[in-house]
């Protein structure tokens, strides 16, 4: 089982589609966005080329590959508005493993530590993440790879029929 990863430059037909399965995998989507109630939990939206190709000037997004298969993407940006605590030069990290059969598989902890290395490099030493207190699988992930709480943001996200708070975590590369 080899685990690779390709930096996302030109985003094609085929790979939106993927994308968009993804996004709109009814099994995923409490994972990867915030749902303020029931009702988002179900809405879809078809991703596009346009918008795939408009995400790579505000992203560096990564693919990843277990053999030749895409099974999942990371991505980071710098400073967004959404950070706990405003710290220039701050990365924000998103990973989706879209293909369930690849999770479960050290892919997310390969990737991740992948993902850093790539902020190093482009001169950055501080990375924030957000994860959604009910995923504790990514909650123990990161604990183990050396990310820190630092707060909490409560009634941030719908599942299961009640509100669950955002973890907000951050490291120092």
């Amino acid at each position: 089982m080899t685990t690779h990863f390709v930096q996302l430059t030109e985003p094609t037909q085929s790979l939106v589609e993927v994308i968009s399965r993804w996004e709109n995998d009814p099994t995923l989507i409490p994972f990867t966005r915030p749902n303020q109630n029931k009702s988002e939990l179900g809405s879809g939206n078809k991703l596009t080329l346009d918008e795939l190709t408009k995400r790579l000037k505000s992203h560096s997004i990564y693919l990843i590959y277990l053999n030749d298969q895409v099974i999942g993407e990371m991505n980071y940006m710098i400073d967004p508005s959404h950070l706990y605590h405003k710290k220039p030069g701050t990365a924000w990290i998103g990973i989706t493993i879209g293909e369930s059969e690849a999770r479960g598989k050290g892919v997310g902890y390969a990737a991740i530590q992948y993902l850093e290395g790539q902020i190093k490099r482009q001169g950055f030493d501080r990375i924030e993440l957000g994860v959604f207190e009910f995923n504790k699988q990514a909650h123990k992930l990161y604990q183990s790879l050396g990310y820190k709480e630092i707060g909490r943001i409560d009634n941030f996200t719908f599942w299961q029929g009640e509100m669950w708070t955002d973890i907000r975590m951050e490291k120092y590369l």
